[in-house]
């Protein structure tokens, strides 16, 4: 069985993505591990070049900034990574520049990778999501963080990028894009996006949601602030588990102080059905799906 990773990443230094560690924490799982690095304004391809990994084969890109509407740009970018892997690998390793995989779930994925090999049906493989906000001691506990999400697919180059590459589609010849069939494994994605100095969050949001928004909506909404003012009531709950080891050094160096106030938590009526049901019996109702599972 060969195994081999992609990711992509642009502007990673100016917007501090945690693409270094992201990239550790697969490159054990693989034989090789392709890089898409966008034409940056920064020093993000050298900051690639210095991981310094056999490894790592780094492709160069230029991102389409047209691509707007949706995130577009980010599955083209992903679909770039992909394409690049060679044919004699079998499963393909998907991490985005704000995510880690924790080293415990490494022996794992391997074993499930393995059993799945010879099922035609099985084309990935679900995770869980841990989404931190403001600080590395919180996640997410609201209905707008997405619980599970494919991060390994089979290398079948049908397979593309869905819309703003949080997920995955297959289009075979002759037949409608559909849903990707996979397993679920009981391994997680611990998602950073959501945890930087409030300044480097404030500059990420008024750049990354241009891939959303049209110009002056992104400056109505971010223009006027100093630094990005995370939500204080938003619903989360303390993160009792551990980080990924590659993840260490970065949780040392926090700079800046996060509070929240569980007294204040805004949760709707249907927020508060939504996870009674979730915590009694596991469902949580019209969640978003972008796969089959079987």
């Amino acid at each position: 069985m060969r195994v081999a990773g992609f990711t992509f990443i642009r502007n990673a230094v100016l917007y501090d993505y945690p693409i270094v560690e992201a990239i550790r924490s697969i490159l054990p799982l693989c034989e090789m591990v392709v890089v898409a690095v966008g034409k940056s304004e920064d020093t993000t391809l050298e900051l690639i070049q210095q991981i310094n990994d056999p490894k790592i084969k780094i492709i160069e890109t230029v991102w389409d900034d047209h691509l707007r509407e949706g995130g577009q740009v980010l599955a083209v970018e992903t679909d770039k990574a992909f394409q690049a892997i060679p044919p004699d690998y079998d499963w393909c390793v998907y991490i985005q520049g704000d995510e880690v995989m924790h080293e415990q779930d490494h022996a794992l994925l391997r074993q499930s990778m393995e059993q799945q090999l010879q099922q035609p049906e099985v084309e990935g493989l679900l995770f869980h999501y841990h989404h931190f906000y403001g600080s590395y001691d919180y996640i997410g506990s609201s209905r707008r963080w997405y619980r599970k999400e494919i991060r390994i697919i089979k290398n079948n180059k049908a397979i593309r990028s869905y819309k703003d590459a949080q997920g995955f589609r297959i289009q075979l010849p002759g037949q409608k894009a559909r849903k990707l069939r996979v397993k679920a494994v009981d391994a997680w994605i611990h998602h950073y996006g959501w945890v930087k100095h409030p300044a480097q969050q404030l500059s990420k949001q008024l750049n990354f949601n241009k891939l959303w928004h049209p110009d002056d909506w992104v400056q109505d909404r971010f223009g006027l602030q100093e630094q990005y003012p995370y939500d204080g009531t938003e619903p989360l709950q303390r993160f009792e588990g551990s980080h990924p080891a590659v993840m260490q050094p970065r949780i040392q160096a926090v700079n800046w102080h996060f509070e929240t106030d569980p007294t204040r938590v805004r949760r709707s009526l249907k927020d508060r059905v939504s996870n009674w049901l979730e915590q009694t019996i596991g469902w949580r109702p019209g969640e978003y799906k972008n796969y089959d599972l079987i």
